[in-house]
């Protein structure tokens, strides 16, 4: 069910994409939309963990230099049946890990030295066995992908509010329509990547109990990387938030409604029902 929203969702956000480019030039600004919404995905495909890993200032850790680590990363790895991905260390006060990588076996995950030094060796392994989960069900070039083209959507929908349009004087967009295209479309843009990106979440969190073999570990692993981060925030851009296991951003209220992940209290419900 999952799966099926998800891909219900990227068709949204792709047909979000090219219905700006129809506003925007007609038949022929669609086409281009649609090329370049294509472009995007192909670089997305193909670049995203490089830029992920050089912007969150990653760096490879040898095995030598933490076998634990290393070992339940391989175990958790087997028992999803992928390739053992690339292992990276952030040096990072705030607790926090991810992964990324194109598919299986062009994957990484890469953790703070914060939640090294925070969890303890089970809380840690639901933590890998979650960011392995994602890796298993290439959630992470799904969110990229609906990332980018979401940023294109606000680029697009804001260069057409100054440039006015690529149409002509007598059938482009009147100035009404281009102030509610930028500011509807990126709302909507955001309002869909937001979707895909909290039910891979949820699915993350439930394929990670399985392969962690107890739902249990993660679930205080989620409290305490709450707890931690109130003490240490992550430091991360906003480019990069949505692909860590708990929010670096903080915020509640209205705030909480925009944020990429779900409630922390409803995924460790969801994971101590799965308990019983």
């Amino acid at each position: 069910m999952s799966a099926v929203k998800t891909g219900f969702l990227m068709l949204c956000i792709f047909l979000l994409f090219v219905g700006v480019g129809y506003v925007i030039g007609g038949t022929t600004g669609m086409v281009v939309a649609f090329v370049l919404a294509f472009l995007l995905n192909i670089f997305s495909y193909w670049f995203s963990d490089s830029i992920v890993l050089a912007m969150t200032r990653a760096h490879a850790l040898p095995p030598e230099a933490a076998p634990r680590l290393h070992r339940m990363v391989e175990d958790l790895a087997r028992t999803a049946n992928i390739p053992k991905p690339r292992v990276y260390v952030i040096e990072d006060a705030g607790p926090n890990a991810f992964a990324t990588g194109r598919n299986p076996a062009n994957s990484a995950v890469a953790v703070t030295t914060g939640i090294l030094r925070l969890l303890t060796e089970e809380e840690l392994r639901g933590v890998l066995a979650h960011e392995i989960a994602h890796i298993a069900n290439r959630d992470i070039l799904i969110q990229t992908v609906a990332a980018t083209i979401a940023g294109a959507i606000t680029m697009l929908a804001h260069l057409a509010f100054i440039f006015g349009g690529a149409r002509g004087d007598d059938d482009g967009p009147n100035p009404i329509t281009l102030l509610l295209l930028v500011i509807v479309a990126p709302i909507a843009a955001m309002l869909i990547q937001l979707g895909i990106s909290r039910s891979r979440e949820y699915a993350a969190d439930q394929a990670g109990a399985r392969f962690a073999g107890n739902p249990l570990p993660l679930a205080s692993a989620l409290r305490q990387l709450t707890r931690g981060n109130q003490v240490h925030p992550t430091r991360a851009e906003p480019a990069t938030a949505h692909m860590y296991i708990v929010s670096p951003l903080t915020g509640g209220g209205i705030a909480s409604l925009f944020s990429t992940h779900p409630p922390i209290q409803e995924r460790i419900r969801r994971l101590e029902a799965m308990a019983k």
